[in-house]
């Protein structure tokens, strides 16, 4: 193998797959990147075997070849190097990396023993905005769980409804749902909430679509240069939709950002508590009222005034709360609930395309 590629697009290619490999695994090769000459551009793999990304970048491939290297030695070494040209030679399983200023070897693995993901090859295939995609994941992504015991819970769901697509996480104590549009076809994908993190990084600043490609156990997201597979989570994902409530006995629609500052300020007092905090509605007052109590340092009631129909109280996590109104867009909010018992609800009033779902906590 011998080729010429800039540092800005090795070192990008590095940045975007290194954090999947692991020095932790069993098998120590999957703490190295594997770098492959394919049609005249260099390919940048990792991988952990749940999830594997591969971007690719151009480069001018005078010779063909593969190797694995180790991750963080490479991206580490790459990301000082000054920006330019780097000359990649590869001679006895030894990356000879070469610049005007610098001359350095590591020590590779075949790339023979680098494992593969196997390739998706009869599968439903579809595309999406990124940015579309990119707000939805960021949207629900942090509603998933991340205890292990529970795998289902630590994915998040795509899925298709009535000819929508929807995106879907829960940790049981709450629930984010996302709408993303209208879809032709029918699925039900449950993606480890890593793999959709990783996903989130991947699309950034992306303008065009993110093809989707996958089977009973693997997807495939191409984004630009970026391929990432992961494994899908074998198990069946709750009925969440019947946890939604279709109406409402009281509902407070007040300023986004007035609700964010209220619920804040009484979080400083629910430490304690474990971030517990009650919300008070009243329909005469037309108010909105936080109150937390902090035993050993006093107690806080804060106030937002809007359109209230209905009374009554609730206790919540202030955390929760604060998570769901924090990737909301709208100018406003409604918070809506039946009882102290019930789920409360937070969505826009002037879109229906985003649903959170808090579960209350025995006050």
């Amino acid at each position: 193998m011998k080729l010429q590629v800039t540092q800005e697009n090795l070192n990008k290619a590095l940045g975007t797959v290194a954090r999947v490999a692991n020095t932790r695994n069993a098998l120590p090769i999957l703490a190295n990147v594997l770098l492959k000459t394919t049609n005249n551009r260099l390919s940048v793999a990792a991988t952990n075997l749940d999830i594997a990304i591969t971007e690719y970048c151009g480069a001018k491939v005078s010779e063909e070849g593969s190797i694995t290297v180790p991750a963080r030695l490479m991206q580490d070494f790459i990301s000082n190097l000054p920006h330019g040209v780097i000359e990649l030679r590869l001679e006895e399983n030894k990356l000879h990396i070469s610049t005007d200023q610098y001359n350095s070897v590591i020590n590779g693995v075949v790339a023979d023993d680098f494992p593969v993901m196997p390739a998706i090859t009869d599968g439903k295939t579809w595309q999406i905005s990124g940015q579309q995609l990119k707000k939805g994941l960021q949207q629900v992504i942090f509603a998933a769980s991340n205890d292990q015991t529970r795998p289902v819970l630590t994915g998040v769901l795509l899925h298709s409804v009535k000819g929508m697509i929807y995106l879907a996480a829960t940790d049981s104590h709450r629930l984010a749902e996302k709408n993303l549009g209208a879809s032709e076809d029918t699925y039900s994908l449950l993606i480890p909430a890593t793999a959709m993190q990783d996903l989130l990084r991947i699309i950034g600043d992306l303008e065009g679509d993110v093809r989707i490609t996958s089977d009973d156990q693997q997807v495939l997201f191409q984004a630009g240069d970026v391929e990432l597979v992961a494994r899908l989570i074998d198990a069946n994902y709750p009925d969440y939709r019947r946890l939604i409530p279709e109406s409402f006995q009281v509902v407070a629609t007040v300023k986004r950002t007035d609700l964010v500052n209220v619920t804040k300020v009484s979080s400083l007092f629910a430490r304690e508590s474990a971030g517990s905090i009650t919300m008070n509605i009243d329909e005469q007052a037309q108010t909105i009222s936080v109150r937390s109590v902090a035993s050993q340092l006093g107690e806080n009631t804060s106030n937002a005034t809007g359109k209230v129909t209905g009374s009554g109280s609730i206790t919540l996590n202030s955390r929760y709360l604060l998570d769901a109104l924090q990737v909301m867009n709208g100018d406003e909010v409604s918070f809506c609930f039946n009882g102290k018992l019930e789920a409360a609800v937070v969505r826009d009033p002037k879109a229906d395309d985003y649903v959170h779902i808090i579960m209350p906590l025995k006050s």
